[in-house]
């Protein structure tokens, strides 16, 4: 049996009934666009984290964008983030006509490098956005001190991080909005695409439900800003609703996946996943660390195993973002480990049959480098 680094399959038949149930109330409710299950999941997901206001939109990247215009960041600003990052990330920035700036990341667990961040600022620096990385968060102490001494504004990029916490507070409440996705592959995953962005501050999440809806006030009236149709789903929402109920249960089972692999993998010389100190890991990826691991990838095939990696190529380094002017080896801790990075399979309903093959491949193949 092909064993691969997501599948949602198992999960569905044990959820399959509360799924379709969750598609049928939809159905029935003679409500399809920003109906109950909207405003119900908004309602809950903001209680989850202890915030006012859930604005639900069409995905994470409109989260992180419409996040960061509802804060007023727009042309001629400049954001500070980091290239170790899904691509989302960076070209939600560039949507919003701002620049991106970025520092690089800590080797040992590829989080932001905090410590570079204050050289990074510029008198157009606007918003600092840190990326809470593989499913723990950036240390937010610095960059929310910085933040205030600078008057600058904090949006937390919370796509891997549903359910994490630093210092038992959740992520996504420490800055003035957070932005998450709900991808299939998310912690926190719907049955298709989905975002939401928190914030405690009524003026932003006005600001944020205006800009999901054309500008508008969710009527065809009162047009300020022209913006686009940005809405999350009435079907997703739901599914969210229901599955919400059940995160703390699959942030659980991913962290028992996490604990067999370092048990099981401990004194093979593989780098495994490093959890920095006062934070809860959730595991959304289980990203280890080897200098040949285009063999490794390669070999674990002879097993059925497929892995993927996450991210082979830093933003920096990407076609579209050469105009932002960062040469090879502006960013060397990111870019080494973009060479070596790689995902082991990791969801809840992997079992533990399937983990032991994963671990007992992994070492097999490491036994013939």
């Amino acid at each position: 049996m092909t064993t691969r680094v997501w599948d949602y399959l198992t999960e569905y038949e044990t959820e399959r009934q509360d799924i379709l149930d969750a598609v049928e109330t939809v159905f029935a409710s003679g409500q399809l666009v920003l109906g109950e299950s909207v405003r119900g999941f908004e309602a809950e997901f903001a209680a989850y984290h202890g915030v006012d206001h859930c604005v639900g939109v069409d995905n994470g990247t409109n989260a992180i964008k419409l996040g960061l215009q509802a804060l007023g960041v727009g042309p001629g600003d400049e954001v500070i983030t980091v290239s170790n990052t899904a691509a989302p990330t960076v070209i939600a920035i560039d949507a919003t006509g701002a620049t991106p700036v970025f520092v690089d990341v800590r080797a040992d667990d590829h989080l932001m490098d905090t410590a570079q961040v204050a050289a990074a600022i510029t008198p157009r620096t606007r918003c600092l956005l840190p990326v809470h990385l593989y499913g723990q968060c950036v240390d937010m102490a610095p960059l929310t001190e910085l933040a205030d001494r600078h008057g600058l504004a904090v949006l937390e990029d919370c796509a891997q991080a549903h359910g994490a916490r630093q210092g038992g507070r959740t992520a996504g409440t420490t800055g003035d909005v957070a932005a998450f996705s709900f991808y299939p592959t998310k912690v926190l995953g719907a049955y298709g695409d989905g975002g939401a962005v928190l914030t405690s501050d009524a003026s932003v999440a006005e600001r944020l439900r205006r800009l999901r809806y054309y500008g508008m006030e969710e009527r065809y009236y009162t047009l300020e800003t022209p913006a686009h149709n940005s809405r999350l789903d009435e079907v997703q929402a739901e599914i969210l609703r229901r599955k919400l109920k059940r995160l703390d249960s699959y942030v659980a089972g991913r962290r028992a996946v996490a604990r067999r692999y370092a048990d099981g993998l401990a004194d093979t010389g593989l780098h495994l996943p490093h959890t920095a100190p006062g934070n809860e890991h959730v595991h959304y990826v289980y990203v280890v660390r080897h200098p040949r691991r285009d063999t490794v990838i390669e070999r674990l095939k002879a097993y059925d195993i497929h892995l993927n990696i996450s991210y082979p190529w830093p933003v920096h380094t990407m076609t579209g973002f050469a105009h932002l002017g960062y040469a090879a080896g502006s960013l060397p801790v990111t870019e080494a480990l973009a060479a070596e990075i790689f995902s082991l399979p990791m969801y809840p309903s992997l079992s533990p049959d399937q983990q032991d093959k994963v671990i007992h491949a992994v070492r097999e193949v490491l036994k013939t480098l």
